[in-house]
């Protein structure tokens, strides 16, 4: 019996592929993030540091600015 010889871009080709479906893997498992507005935000939200800072007082993870109307939006995992 003849051994075939692989390639060295067969195996380049499957740890490109193993990187890929791990990655691909651990976006799945990802927890939801919910948004709420700030209740305690005022004015025009221009720093998201800003924003995460009142965001943290209010209970959530982290907070940031988002839309046209540039509002302190928080975050959570659902």
């Amino acid at each position: 019996m003849a051994l075939v010889k692989k390639s060295p871009i067969f195996y380049l080709l499957l740890l490109c592929f193993l990187v890929i479906v791990s990655e691909i893997a651990v976006t799945r498992v990802e927890a939801a993030t919910c948004e709420t507005p700030s209740k305690h935000f005022n004015g025009l939200c221009i720093r998201s540091s800003n924003c995460a800072s009142v965001c943290h007082g209010e209970h959530f993870t982290d907070g940031r600015c988002q839309g046209v109307r540039r509002r302190c939006m928080c975050l959570k995992p659902c």
